[in-house]
């Protein structure tokens, strides 16, 4: 255990500090999820309304400085990619 203030400090902004993160990147995680299993279900439109909350939030992610600027742009790349895919895709009878 830590005996010093500034230690005891540190350890209490570290909890805070950890708590908030998880907290967007688990939100993160959601709204990614929901966008791909909209597409997995052909609900192209509905993938295509989360989009903007989805891009809003990983980018809040990234400001906040819970994922790299990189990671944050390989998340939005790949989410969009995923869609124009579904959305270029042939209908099958």
């Amino acid at each position: 255990m830590a005996h010093h203030k500034a230690a005891l400090k540190s350890i209490r902004q570290d909890k805070k500090r950890r708590a908030r993160n998880r907290y967007f990147k688990s939100t993160m995680r959601t709204y990614i999820k929901r966008v791909r299993n909209a597409i997995k279900e052909g609900k192209i439109e509905d993938a295509e309304k989360l989009l903007p909350k989805t891009y809003s939030i990983i980018d809040k992610c990234v400001v906040k400085k819970v994922i790299h600027k990189n990671a944050g742009a390989r998340y939005k790349s790949r989410i969009v990619a995923l869609v124009n895919k579904a959305k270029n895709k042939p209908v099958e009878e």
